[in-house]
C-alpha cells in the first residue's frame, strides 16, 4: 500500500510538471501605436459616410508579432515583444481615428458595425516591417509601412479611386522604444496621405 500511494504521488508531481510551461511567466510586452496622421492644408470636408475595411496581408504581416526583416526576402521577429493586436486591425484603427480626428467628415466607422455608407475604404498592408538598409548591420535602421488603398462608391461597388501609399522612416536611437517611435512616425505619414486621397477623391461621384 505504501508503495502505491508513493507512485500515486509520483504520477501527480509528473502531471503538474507537465502543466507548468502553460503558465508563462515571461509573457511579451505587448506595444500599440498611437500616430499622430497630419492632414495636408485645402483637403476639403465632406458631407458623406464612410466604412473601413481591415486591411488585407500576407501571413507573414497578419500576426501580433512585430515583423523584422534582415533583408528583402527574409522576414523574422522581434524576441520578447508583440503588438497588442494583429497588425491590420491596429492599422484599422488608426485609419478610422485618423479620419475623425481630421474633422472633415460627416462620420466614418469599421465595416464591421454594419452601417450604411457612401463609401467603403478597402486595402491591403504590403509592408509594416523594421528592416535593415545594410547587410551585416547590428540593429535595424528604420521602419517601412506601405498600404495599398481603393476607394468604392456604395452601393454601386465602383472603384472611384486606388492608390498606393509608402514611408521609410529611421530608427533614430539604438532603444526598441526608438523602432516603435519609428513605426508611428511611418504610420501617421500613410494614414494622413490616405484621408487627404479619400477625402479628395470621393468628392466625385458622391449620392
Amino acid at each position: 500500500m505504501t508503495r502505491r500511494w508513493a507512485w500515486l504521488a509520483g504520477a501527480a508531481v509528473l502531471v503538474l510538471g507537465a502543466c507548468a510551461p502553460i503558465i508563462n511567466p515571461t509573457a511579451p510586452k505587448l506595444y500599440t501605436l498611437t500616430p499622430r496622421a497630419v492632414v495636408e492644408p485645402g483637403v476639403p470636408s465632406v458631407s458623406w459616410q464612410l466604412l473601413v475595411e481591415t486591411p488585407t496581408a500576407a501571413a507573414g504581416v497578419d500576426t501580433p508579432r512585430i515583423a523584422l526583416a534582415r533583408t528583402p526576402t527574409t522576414l523574422d521577429y522581434f524576441a520578447d515583444v508583440s503588438w497588442a493586436d494583429r497588425a491590420p486591425n491596429m492599422v484599422q484603427g488608426v485609419i478610422v481615428q485618423s479620419f475623425e480626428d481630421s474633422g472633415r467628415i460627416l462620420s466614418v466607422g469599421r465595416d464591421t458595425m454594419g452601417l450604411r455608407s457612401d463609401f467603403l475604404l478597402k486595402s491591403e498592408l504590403r509592408d509594416f516591417q523594421a528592416e535593415y538598409s545594410a547587410p551585416g548591420a547590428a540593429v535595424p535602421d528604420r521602419v517601412h509601412v506601405r498600404l495599398s488603398a481603393k476607394l468604392v462608391a456604395m452601393p454601386r461597388r465602383t472603384i472611384e479611386a486606388g492608390e498606393t501609399f509608402d514611408a521609410v522612416v529611421p530608427v533614430r536611437g539604438r532603444d526598441f522604444t526608438d523602432v516603435i517611435a519609428a513605426y508611428n512616425e511611418a504610420l501617421g505619414r500613410v494614414s494622413g496621405a490616405l484621408v487627404g486621397w479619400a477625402l479628395r477623391n470621393g468628392r466625385v461621384g458622391t449620392p
